[in-house]
C-alpha cells in the first residue's frame, strides 16, 4: 500500500467532507433567513414562515420541514433528548467511517466518506441548534411529495451510493 496515496485521499475526505458541511450549513442559513424567513423569532421549529412554500417549477418547490428523526422521519420524537441521541448515532458512524477508511488507498471511498461524514455533521449541527434537521427541497409529482430534504442528505445519498457501488464493483483483489 502506497502510504503517500492514502494521505492524500485522507486530505480529500477530508475536503470533501469540508465542503459538504459548508455547503449544507450555507443554503440552510440562506433559506432559514432569506428565502423563507421566520416571522415569529429565531428559526427553529417553532417558526412560522413568511410562505407555507414558494413554487420553483412544477415539480419542484422550496419549503421549511422540520425533521425530529432520522431519514424519512424514522424515530420521529420529539423527546427532549432525541436529537441528542440520534447526534450520538451520527458521530459514531462518521467515527466508524473514518476508522474503516484509514488504509484506503481509492478515490472513490475517499470521495462518499467525506460526502457522508460532511453530510451527517451538518445534520448534527442542525440537531444542537434547533433539536431538529431544517429540510427545504420538496419534489412532487402528480400531488405526490417526496419527503423533504436538505444537502447534507443529498451527500448521505450520493456517498451511501459511491460506497456500495465501490464495494459492488471494485473486484476481489481490491477489498
Amino acid at each position: 500500500m502506497n502510504a503517500a496515496l492514502v494521505r492524500k485521499l485522507r486530505l480529500v475526505t477530508g475536503i470533501v467532507a469540508l465542503v459538504a458541511l459548508v455547503l449544507d450549513q450555507v443554503t440552510k442559513q440562506w433559506v432559514l433567513t432569506s428565502l423563507l424567513p421566520c416571522l415569529s423569532g429565531p428559526a427553529g421549529p417553532e417558526c412560522a414562515v413568511n410562505s407555507p412554500f414558494i413554487e420553483v417549477t412544477g415539480f419542484f418547490n422550496m419549503v421549511v420541514a422540520w425533521n425530529f428523526g432520522v431519514s424519512f422521519s424514522m424515530f420521529y420524537s420529539q423527546h427532549d433528548l432525541m436529537p441528542f441521541a440520534l447526534s450520538l448515532l451520527a458521530v459514531a458512524i462518521c467515527g466508524a467511517l473514518l476508522w474503516w477508511n484509514r488504509h484506503n488507498d481509492r478515490g472513490l471511498v475517499a470521495l462518499a466518506t467525506g460526502m457522508v461524514v460532511g453530510g451527517a455533521i451538518g445534520n448534527v449541527i442542525d440537531r444542537f441548534r434547533f433539536g431538529a434537521v431544517a429540510d427545504f427541497l420538496d419534489f412532487h409529482v402528480a400531488g405526490w411529495h417526496w419527503p423533504a430534504f436538505n444537502v447534507a442528505d443529498c451527500c448521505i445519498v450520493v456517498g451511501v451510493g459511491l460506497l456500495l457501488i465501490d464495494g459492488l464493483f471494485s473486484g476481489d483483489e481490491r477489498r
